[in-house]
């Protein structure tokens, strides 16, 4: 391996370490790292001088001299998210240390004609004015739901959108900055911390139900891209009929639109109604939880790793985890707890945060 190579990754690996931790000390580099202590302090010092990296202050003495806290420069690079639904558009900016800067959510029907992109461009330009230093923007990272051929920059299907090998280079062209396409559950596991879940399964409980899964890290899409596709198993044999035309999906009983259309509500304002205890909210909640559960068993059954439960249902299970947990457990003999749940880090636009994230992992990837 040529010298100038293994000290890129050399320094990619202390880049990645200080993103993961709050602050760290170049002590700490050293003993967690394996580096020799000679290493730590010409990268950590070339990091510093390039302003990447910053020194926040000092740790408490342990006797001698008081050890730098060091942390990232969030402000060094940008990348921005979009994730786009059939009826909704949510836009995130994230910074360096995987921070949402600023978010906006707004409601722009999905359409395949050019009005609509160059009105996504339009409300993209008005997120971003505000914005001191534009130039530090990596690029644009836009989640979508439906099986997508990123390399050829293809839709090869979505049922949401009502689209069949749909080209996506317009919709790159219209944008200054480098676009990435991806899947929206890809996404939203992309953005949970890859060193915490190696090997985890993400289930997205957005207005369509999605899935994904990493094994050692890594996402696993499928031969055909279709891998993660937990939203048509069969839940209920000639039960509810699912948009894609099937009867019985996780789909048509554990997406977010099943607390949503029947109610006539936001998914916020049905949740304030779980949460002041309304008999009929309380009961379509329970009923929904009880599916979820089924659904989680057969997940677990089969891939017997975490699940983490994101997308707009995701960020209200906190304070349902156990009755989900109990009811979970009813259904699965083999685990003596249910530990193996977790909620998602971010608890809006995860899709969007996830392909952000695509550009600044690239760019720790290749400093």
């Amino acid at each position: 391996m040529a010298g100038a190579e293994k000290k890129n990754i050399t320094k990619s690996k202390i880049l990645t370490y200080i993103i993961n931790h709050e602050a760290t000390s170049k002590v700490e580099l050293y003993k967690n790292l394996n580096l020799s202590m000679p290493t730590v302090l010409s990268n950590v010092n070339e990091l510093l001088a390039d302003k990447i990296v910053m020194e926040t202050g000092a740790y408490e003495s342990t006797g001698g001299r008081k050890a730098k806290r060091i942390s990232m420069n969030p402000a060094y690079r940008y990348a921005v998210g979009i994730g786009i639904t059939a009826k909704h558009v949510g836009f995130v900016l994230v910074n360096l240390r995987y921070e949402i800067e600023k978010y906006e959510r707004i409601f722009l029907e999905f359409s395949p004609e050019t009005s609509y992109y160059l009105q996504l461009r339009k409300e993209l330009e008005r997120f971003l004015a505000d914005m001191e230093n534009p130039g530090r923007i990596l690029g644009i990272g836009i989640s979508i739901p439906g099986i997508i051929n990123a390399k050829e920059r293809m839709l090869i299907k979505s049922h949401a959108l009502q689209l069949e090998n749909y080209s996506l280079t317009f919709l790159e062209q219209i944008f200054s900055l480098p676009v990435y396409f991806e899947n929206d559950a890809n996404a939203a596991m992309m953005a949970e911390n890859q060193n915490t879940y190696k090997n985890a399964l993400y289930l997205s409980l957005n207005s369509t139900l999605g899935g994904a899964f990493c094994i050692d890290g890594k996402l696993v899409s499928g031969e055909n891209q279709k891998a993660g596709e937990f939203g048509h198993m069969i839940l209920v044999p000639g039960g509810k009929r699912c948009y894609c035309g099937k009867q019985g999906c996780a789909d048509a009983y554990c997406a977010a639109k099943v607390l949503t259309d029947e109610t006539g509500q936001s998914l916020e304002q049905f949740m304030k109604r779980v949460g002041e205890k309304e008999r009929e909210a309380e009961q379509i909640w329970q009923e929904y939880l009880d599916k979820l559960a089924i659904l989680i068993s057969n997940l677990r059954m089969a891939y017997d790793m975490d699940i983490i439960l994101g997308g707009e249902v995701g960020g209200y299970l906190a304070n349902a985890m156990l009755t989900l947990g109990e009811k979970v457990m009813a259904y699965n003999g083999f685990d003596h707890d249910a530990r193996y749940l977790k909620i998602c880090a971010y608890k809006r636009e995860a899709s969007a945060v996830g392909a952000a994230k695509y550009f600044l992992q690239k760019f720790i990837k290749e400093m």
